[in-house]
């Protein structure tokens, strides 16, 4: 389970450190192997455990390329994915056209979402950090008690 933030510098070949804190359970639930992809909605990129993105990369193959807009949306998760390794010391190499679709220079966020992670510019984590507008969530999320 990927909870929490944090703050990552890329190095001169393109890697970024896994923080500590999450690289046991990554050895543990898929030996360190990674899919890397551009987030379908988002512009930044999303990190999941190899099994993890092959789930849902089933579920969305199974649906009908009759439609534009899924197609569209193959293109970019699917078409986009590159496996990735983390090696021995934690590190993950961003393949220079996934960091060039989201402009990821230097810094950037590493941001936990239960089963994956979403990786961003750290620019654009702060344009987007903090715009929740709660009255345009579904009246099922607003019920939630947190």
């Amino acid at each position: 389970m990927f909870t929490g933030s944090a703050a990552l510098n890329l190095d001169a070949k393109g890697r970024l450190t896994m923080p500590t804190r999450y690289r046991a359970s990554l050895i543990d639930t898929c030996g360190g192997q990674l899919v890397l992809t551009l987030h379908p909605f988002d512009d930044c990129l999303a990190l999941y455990p190899r099994a993890e993105f092959m789930d849902t990369a089933k579920k969305l193959s199974e649906q009908r390329d009759s439609n534009p807009q899924v197609r569209q949306l193959k293109r970019r998760f699917l078409g986009q994915a590159a496996e990735i390794e983390m090696d021995g010391s934690g590190r993950l190499l961003v393949p220079p056209e996934l960091r060039a679709a989201i402009n990821l220079e230097k810094r950037a966020m590493l941001i936990g979402q239960l089963h994956r992670f979403e990786i961003w510019k750290e620019e654009s984590w702060a344009d987007v950090d903090g715009t929740l507008d709660p009255a345009a969530l579904p009246e099922s999320v607003q019920e939630l008690s947190f």
